[in-house]
């Protein structure tokens, strides 16, 4: 954190045949950002400059090694340059080896760096897990690689949209297999893993709103008993623990309860159950919080889209509200209601 009480921001240009070279562009160009942060960007200057000529933004490139160096001035990007696959030619649009050997390093290198304690927080855009999987990266995507690589016991995903805080029991699994996963012992675990992370930020006494499986709480055993012999007693032995837990609600109800922040957060029992009243409150206002590592991380939350990289259409709103948001959680443990009131705008 610098004397201004600005965080040190990285931004990793995601994989560079997708739009994250574009959103990063515009992200750099918004003054606000600069408001917020100190940032500077982890690529490759070929693809930003070539995303840069593409929407017609012009800046000064200062090549840096270390953030110590940079300006964090509006109108110059701070760029630090990776050297994987440097005779790289990225085409947009298309699944590459190179493309993702380049993005790969983008994540390397920010967790060198905050495994150093050289920045706060870092904003990544999008990757491929095709891609990844090309270049024989070991991980599916962005959470694996950040909890494996700095050997942090659990990464917590939670979706961050005006005042909805959102966690998940499943993610990137199938609804069947989502189900099963919907055990007491993960959701006791998860709770737990919840507290201690808001009580970094500076909550003192979290509050989890459990969502319930089924529809109507599984009204009784009716159309389901997931909430009688799991969900709510992991509820009752987080309670127990002296955590304030609350649950399970129906899930059909839950997110219109909290949209005035009746709780501190909610955990989801699956992918879809979260994402879908996130992203229909405000799809571009909605980001991805890692919490667990050692640093703030966040991520927008869209892909590659691969089928408009290049023209030069694609939005960076979601990238600059990660860097936002990003940025804010990073300063939430030194002064919590400011950060808590600016997080919530």
């Amino acid at each position: 954190m610098q004397k201004d009480n600005k965080p040190i921001t990285a931004i990793t240009l995601g994989d560079p045949a997708g739009i994250g070279p574009e959103t990063v562009v515009q992200t750099m160009e918004s003054k606000d950002v600069y408001e917020f942060c100190h940032p500077f960007v982890i690529g490759h200057r070929d693809s930003f400059e070539k995303a840069a000529d593409l929407l017609g933004a012009h800046f000064d490139i200062h090549v840096i090694n270390d953030p110590s160096e940079a300006e964090y001035r509006h109108g110059t990007v701070d760029l630090l340059q990776t050297d994987a696959a440097n005779d790289a030619k990225i085409e947009y649009g298309k699944v590459q080896k190179d493309a993702a050997v380049r993005a790969y390093s983008y994540l390397t290198k920010s967790i060198e760096l905050g495994l150093a304690g050289k920045i706060d927080a870092v904003s990544t855009a999008a990757i491929n897990k095709a891609a990844l999987k090309a270049a024989n990266v070991p991980y599916i995507g962005h959470t694996e690689i950040y909890q494996s690589l700095t050997h942090s016991p659990y990464a917590l995903t939670m979706f961050n949209v005006h005042k909805l805080r959102v966690f998940f029991v499943s993610r990137h699994v199938s609804l069947r297999h989502a189900c099963d996963l919907a055990n007491h012992d993960r959701i006791l675990e998860f709770i737990k893993n919840i507290d201690t992370e808001f009580k970094k930020l500076g909550f003192e006494h979290p509050t989890i709103d459990v969502a319930a499986l089924n529809p109507h709480v599984g009204e009784g055993g009716m159309f389901g008993t997931e909430e009688i012999t799991d969900i709510a007693p992991a509820v009752q032995d987080a309670q127990k623990l002296g955590i304030k837990a609350y649950g399970p609600d129906s899930a059909d109800a839950i997110f219109a309860l909290n949209l005035d922040g009746h709780y501190d957060c909610i955990l989801s029992m699956y992918h879809d159950q979260g994402h879908i009243g996130c992203k229909t409150l405000d799809f571009e206002h909605a980001v991805t919080i890692t919490l667990g590592l050692p640093f703030m991380r966040s991520s927008v939350d869209h892909g590659t889209a691969f089928d408009i990289a290049g023209k030069g259409i694609a939005q960076g709103r979601s990238m600059i509200e990660a860097t936002r948001v990003a940025s804010v959680y990073a300063k939430m443990g030194m002064d919590h209601q400011a950060a808590l009131a600016e997080v919530e705008k």
